[in-house]
């Protein structure tokens, strides 16, 4: 990789380029990487050079997930409280000096852990913590250490307001270091989702969702509500894109309610927009979120939305207005959404074409690039001391 010089950007007091350097533990098809790999694949490379690290990235997903226009470090940590862990500190710590880091971004616990003491012992002026969820799966020690790290780190950031919240509240972190950056999608990626066909309500439907098979997902809600429904509503069909731990567990509910036939788990997918086309309603099922980035996904594929009161939901959908928000946690309530919206597909039509001016407006993937790269500025003024150029290295292996 060949070594550029940084210069003074007038009237911004900041050197450019920037060097960021993002850890997180693997690639995968989740929201939080595919974000992640869109962030690096857009940043200005007059003003932002990025850096992948990956805490572990030995699996063939996460290597296949690769970016190519940027240097990817792979430190094979398989656990923290292994000696290797140790020997990866050293040889990241060696890195983050060698490439004069002005940034470290950092995502999930393990990589949290890991990445803010190394940064910090390394001299990494700006230590940033991710933080994109409500803290529903942190231990109480994983609670803790946050707490601890808390002196190391310089900001945090969150994709939006509820995420931001149960961080102050979980480990008292101080507001004015904690930044709130919303998610965006891709809009360009939906273009070709065909418009929403006015169905008659006797036709045959879809229901899709598209979730991680883990128990915060809620899916177990949405067997329930297939349920209540297949009685009255005996032409619909459920459809799940993703995979996860919980397939067994789900596999097994669908056929104790005789849904087999009728709710399908179809596995990973990778295109998203295709998926989407191909249903009437779709689902968010969650009991806890941040900002998910699988409603951004249905609102910009104009898909009428039932979601869960969770994290950021309320935040994008203006209940009745842009979809129908109901309770988590309450199958009912869920299945009497998805049933108003077939039966009434005017009014699912309407919500849908609400919603994807709504994703349009305010929650595209260039208004996300352009928060990041604003945010990235201000933290690039403390950086301005730092001029020396780093070596030239080459990362990836």
């Amino acid at each position: 990789m060949a070594a550029s010089p940084k210069g003074l950007c007038p009237g911004h007091g900041a050197f450019f380029p920037i060097r960021i350097c993002f850890l997180i533990d693997d690639l995968a098809l989740a929201g939080t990487e595919t974000q992640l790999l869109a962030l690096i694949h857009e940043l200005d490379r007059s003003r932002f050079r990025p850096y992948l690290c990956l805490l572990r990235g030995g699996n063939a997903q996460s290597r296949g997930l690769e970016p190519s226009n940027c240097p990817v470090m792979r430190l094979g940590v398989g656990a923290l409280a292994r000696p290797s862990a140790i020997r990866a500190a050293f040889r990241f710590a060696q890195f983050l000096r060698r490439e004069h880091i002005d940034v470290l971004q950092v995502y999930f616990p393990d990589s949290t852990f890991f990445g803010i003491p190394v940064a910090w012992l390394a001299g990494v002026p700006c230590r940033i913590r991710t933080r994109n969820n409500l803290g529903h799966s942190l231990t109480r020690l994983q609670s803790c250490l946050g707490r601890l790290l808390n002196e190391l780190t310089t900001s945090t950031i969150t994709n939006c307001a509820a995420a931001k919240s149960a961080l102050l509240d979980q480990e008292g972190t101080v507001a004015e270091r904690v930044f709130v950056l919303e998610n965006g999608v891709d809009l360009e990626r939906f273009v070709a989702v065909p418009p929403l066909l006015l169905r008659a309500a006797a036709e045959s439907k879809t229901i899709g969702a598209v979730a991680n098979l883990r128990p915060v997902k809620g899916l177990d809600l949405l067997i329930d509500a297939a349920t209540r429904l297949a009685g009255p509503i005996p032409n619909l069909r459920f459809r799940v894109a993703g995979g996860g731990s919980d397939r067994p567990v789900l596999e097994h509910a669908i056929r104790r309610r005789g849904l087999a036939g009728k709710f399908e788990l179809v596995g990973p997918v990778h295109d998203i927009p295709a998926f989407l086309g191909e249903i009437d309603v779709a689902v968010l099922c969650s009991r806890a979120e941040g900002m998910p980035n699988c409603l951004l996904e249905y609102m910009a594929a104009g898909r009428p939305i039932v979601a869960t009161a969770v994290g950021a939901v309320s935040d994008l959908i203006t209940n009745g207005v842009h979809g129908l928000v109901v309770p988590p946690g309450d199958p009912a309530a869920l299945a009497s959404g998805i049933k108003q919206l077939i039966k009434d597909p005017e009014l699912a039509h309407r919500m849908a074409d609400a919603a994807r001016w709504r994703v349009r407006e305010q929650y595209s993937r260039q208004a996300m690039i352009r928060r990041f790269e604003s945010f990235y500025e201000q933290l690039g003024r403390r950086c301005a001391t730092k001029t020396k150029p780093p070596s030239g290295s080459r990362l990836k292996g």
